[in-house]
């Protein structure tokens, strides 16, 4: 749950979009702001003996940079300590429904969550007392990480109460933090030989395990990338996914305050093999650059519904009492030079509930074989 919390996707009690906090750029984002003015505005408020943070804060919201925000020190922290794959919780993914309630999406296998029994489709309605409906995704994953004093999460072995619904079943769990890893690459077979490499976000390392999943599977077997409900992260982590399937070239261009960079997959990536992309409305950010890559350079059929739509990058600055601005510096282009943000891409094939299954059939034409 990145949601903002690497994006809007939502680890709940984790991160998964989630894109951020590292030296290289992170897609996310819409419009411009200027560091320079949330800089100015947040060191002008230290010398004042006023809050830097909350200064900033007000700089970036009269900016219009949609995405732009500030963070607490101890926030900030744990944004990057779930890019490193780790994180202090109890296992569950949620997302918010149009209605405002909370859902559980996924449930970690050996967290606390799944050892208390909480299942896929469950609803959240309460943590420590405090109700959850309407609220947004970052703010749940605050509270059942224990950081709402913004002095970081709270220690593994602390407890957090849940209220929950199943169906007309309402019932509460008292669950123990615990440290977890975010286990953002998994993989499985399907009965006909198909291999599934899901990732859930790009968090530091995943792009080499992608890599490692290629390797191992059977080399006349198809493989379905999923990208469902993947809403960023780390922007190399990407294009080192990408480069499994590429044989070098171009993954995306991009822009940082008006000077064009490029991204280049590595040389020696599996160029013949089936491969289907499947996204949906959650694919998002980094995930969104990684299949425009493959649809544009026609390595990859893409199934699924329209991708969310958040192709910008974002670079972060320090402020005087250790608080984080991320400002939006720029977009990046598909190599064909479609952008994303705000559009999202277009499937070649629409499917919504049977994606998988129209992944199956789309490589059993490409000529998969077990």
């Amino acid at each position: 749950m990145f949601a903002s919390v690497l994006a809007a996707g939502a680890a709940t009690g984790s991160f998964s979009e989630p894109g951020r906090k590292s030296p290289s750029p992170t897609s996310r984002s819409t419009t411009a702001a200027h560091h320079k003015d949330v800089t100015e505005a947040a060191a002008e408020a230290m010398a004042d003996g006023k809050s830097p943070m909350e200064a900033a804060e007000r700089a970036v919201s009269r900016s219009g940079d949609r995405w732009g925000a500030v963070y607490s020190q101890g926030e900030y922290e744990e944004f990057e300590e779930a890019l490193d794959g780790q994180y202090t919780g109890v296992g569950l993914w949620a997302r918010r429904e149009r209605d405002g309630r909370i859902e559980v999406t996924r449930v970690q296998s050996g967290s606390p969550a799944a050892a208390a029994g909480i299942r896929k489709g469950d609803r959240l309605r309460s943590v420590d007392g405090q109700k959850v409906d309407g609220r947004p995704v970052t703010e749940v994953v605050s509270l059942l990480r224990g950081d709402a004093d913004d002095a970081g999460d709270a220690a593994a072995g602390t407890e957090v109460s849940l209220g929950l619904e199943r169906g007309t079943r309402a019932w509460s769990e008292t669950l123990r933090r615990a440290r977890l890893s975010t286990d953002s690459v998994t993989v499985h077979k399907l009965p006909g030989g198909v291999t599934v490499i899901r990732v859930g976000a790009f968090t530091k390392g995943s792009g080499d395990l992608v890599r490692t999943a290629v390797a191992q599977t059977p080399q006349r077997a198809g493989i379905v990338l999923d990208l469902r409900g993947n809403s960023g992260g780390l922007v190399t982590e990407a294009v080192t996914a990408a480069s499994a399937f590429l044989d070098g070239g171009l993954v995306a261009t991009y822009d940082v305050n008006g000077e064009q960079r490029a991204l280049h997959a590595d040389a020696g990536g599996d160029t013949a093999r089936p491969l289907v992309a499947l996204v949906d409305g959650g694919t998002m950010s980094a995930a969104e650059l990684l299949t425009g890559a493959l649809q544009d350079r026609g390595r990859a059929v893409v199934v699924g519904s329209r991708t969310f739509g958040k192709g910008s990058v974002q670079m972060p600055s320090r402020l005087p009492d250790g608080s984080v601005a991320e400002l939006t510096v720029g977009h990046y282009r598909t190599p064909s030079g479609r952008g994303v943000d705000g559009r999202g891409l277009t499937p070649d094939l629409e499917a919504d509930k049977e994606s998988l299954e129209r992944a199956e059939t789309v490589l059993s034409g490409l000529g998969n074989a077990s």
